[in-house]
């Protein structure tokens, strides 16, 4: 009898897609959610105890294959069988190499530096010495399939008892629906909510692939081991966040801060920008600034959403500002301050000392409020219309559009487009910079006021663009999709700010924009990422995980937000699972306040804001 008939000979159908079920849902919140990649087929398919080779994973994910459903994946599972104890004796076999019977760690170095993420010899020394029952410092057969198939069994029951409560949550969800409190709570609250755990079905994954078709050895696990044994989930760790108690971080979001703005501010010397942020292909697009400072000053930095920038729930989107040095300090830091404190209109505040030299400059937002749009429905507006005497002109809706994206173009406010100005538009909504021809073509097509774009020779322009193409509104699509706009006409994908400097002993300041890009690598190979990550750890307050000595959380919250900062100090990729389903009122950057994340090493960021 064949491996795959005796499978299906002794699992009942129910239970199979139980088991699939629960794997599945160890990977995503929900089994509507799709496989989008086969890096991900890979990784479900592991958490069920299966190991393809390549050419089993080139035959159901295609050249033509964007995505496979919950369906698709049991329809696999059924047709690929489960790994057998002749795969562990082959695997055995191939990685005892002098065929003395016993797996040595100079011979499973051998096999985890060949293949997959590399490994030191003392790491592979500690994932033998976790099942060497015998403490000879080798493997034989039995302790070898021991490290392999425990980690599998204690795998799927872990996924059993997440799964049961997802479901559970999803329940107590439904039946709710329609009564959710309305009362406000504190970030401090939303987070102490949070509970990281390790378990043990939660791995990358059990096993790991040599080579085609060849039958799977453990996978590299280095602190994934170091989880909790229990298979219960109310059993693993619950480390409490903690928050400090200066009085400057104990507000509740729900109460408004009066931002303590320099009380001579008046006589300052005032540099201001607008910006905008922007989503693309789920990446933050930002404006960024240079900041050059001739003399040493005390300065005083404001940010804030412009009227009308609402996110994806119809709130107002968070808008902070992290000020950075042009090259590293004695002690390799960039980041010389950030905003903290806000004012009931969502305006947030920064006061510091700096020295005379270059700064840049960079928005920042949690991404709570300001996510990529996961569809997008309804009928498309109208941008052209033809008049009686068959001439092309724009629509009003479409003109309104225009007139507010002109006026968030307009970085400097003074109610003109630069040339700078309008190049910074076009690289955002074409990829290219404007030549001196195709400037030359503005300044013959349409009048300028001092060498700069009224606001009425921008709709021109586009009134121009219409007609030159003779209705065909696809490059008029693709520029208010650049700048954050649906089909309807909503900008649901940017958020325009505010951005106000003040220098108290500096008259000449200059503020300049940049760049409207993704954030840069800067000085040190450090990304803005890594910044944001070590501002928080370095203002927040650590809640060690028990059981992984590799893995801290930190907590940190200001007047808007909370944010956890999880940070794997190990090589190797762990999961933790996030469960903030008893926090009311509260959103957070992920999709789910229950979910699995992901953490790389290195640092993961997560954040929370209220609802209202």
């Amino acid at each position: 009898m064949s491996r795959r008939s005796s499978r299906s000979s002794t699992m009942d159908q129910g239970e199979f897609i139980l088991e699939c079920k629960a794997a599945y849902l160890s990977m995503f919140d929900s089994i509507k959610e799709k496989i989008e990649s086969q890096d991900s087929l890979l990784e479900a398919l592991q958490q069920t105890g299966r190991n393809p080779s390549v050419k089993i994973l080139k035959k159901y994910w295609t050249n033509d294959t964007d995505e496979l459903s919950f369906d698709d994946f049991v329809d696999i599972c059924k047709k690929e069988p489960v790994t057998t104890s002749d795969d562990l004796m082959k695997a055995f076999r191939k990685i005892d190499i002098n065929g003395d019977g016993y797996i040595s760690l100079e011979e499973l170095h051998k096999i985890l530096t060949s293949k997959g993420e590399k490994k030191s010899k003392s790491e592979v020394k500690k994932m033998i010495d976790e099942v060497d029952e015998n403490k000879d410092g080798r493997l034989d057969y039995k302790e070898f399939c021991q490290m392999v198939m425990s980690t599998t069994e204690e795998s799927k029951k872990m996924q059993r008892k997440m799964m049961e409560r997802k479901e559970k949550k999803k329940r107590q969800d439904i039946e709710r629906r329609g009564d959710i409190s309305g009362s406000q709570v504190s970030v401090r609250s939303a987070a102490s909510s949070v509970k990281i755990g390790t378990p043990a079905g939660s791995r990358k994954s059990s096993l790991l692939s040599i080579g085609e078709g060849s039958p799977p050895i453990p996978a590299q696990r280095k602190s994934l081991l170091h989880t909790a044994s229990s298979s219960d989930p109310d059993d693993l760790p619950r480390p409490s966040p903690r928050v400090k108690k200066d009085k400057s971080r104990q507000g509740s979001v729900s109460r408004a801060h009066k931002l303590d703005e320099p009380k001579n501010l008046r006589e300052w010397t005032h540099t201001k920008s607008k910006g905008s942020f922007f989503m693309e292909d789920g990446s933050l697009i930002c404006h960024q600034y240079d900041f050059n400072l001739p003399d040493d000053s005390k300065i005083w930095i404001t940010i804030q959403p412009q009227k009308g920038s609402r996110g994806m729930d119809s709130s107002p989107v968070d808008t902070s500002v992290f000020i950075l040095r042009d090259r590293p300090d004695e002690d390799g830091n960039l980041l010389v301050a950030f905003t903290e404190h806000r004012d009931s209109r969502g305006k947030y505040g920064v006061s510091c000392d700096l020295s005379a030299g270059k700064y840049y400059i960079m928005p920042y937002t949690t991404g709570c409020r300001f996510k990529s749009r996961k569809s997008e429905s309804g009928k498309e507006a109208k941008l052209v219309s033809q008049d009686k005497g068959g001439k092309y002109v724009i629509t009003k809706s479409f003109r309104k559009v225009l007139e507010d994206i002109f006026d968030y173009s307009d970085l400097d406010g003074n109610g003109f487009m630069s040339r700078k100005e309008f190049n910074l538009f076009n690289i955002r909504t074409s990829g290219e910079e404007v030549a001196d021809e195709e400037w030359q073509v503005v300044e013959d097509r349409i009048d300028l006021e001092d060498g700069e774009i009224t606001k009425a020779g921008f709709l021109q322009l586009n009134e121009l663009e219409a007609e030159d193409s003779e209705g065909d509104t696809e490059d008029l699509w693709t520029t208010l999709v650049s700048m954050g706009y649906n089909k309807q006409l909503v900008m649901d994908q940017a958020c325009p700010f505010q951005l106000d400097v003040y220098t108290e002993d500096c008259d000449d300041a200059e503020l300049d924009v940049v760049r409207v890009d993704s954030y840069p690598t800067y000085p040190g190979d450090l990304s803005f990422d890594d910044i944001i990550s070590k501002s928080f750890i370095k203002h927040g307050e650590i809640s060690r995980v028990k059981g992984m000595k590799d893995l801290c959380m930190y907590t940190y919250t200001n007047d808007g937000w909370a944010t956890l900062v999880l940070d794997n100090k190990s090589h190797t990729r762990v999961r933790v699972e996030l469960d903030c389903s008893r926090s009311e009122n509260v959103t957070s950057n992920h999709d789910s306040l229950q979910r699995t994340l992901r953490v790389d090493p290195g640092s993961t960021v997560v954040s929370f804001l209220p609802l209202n």
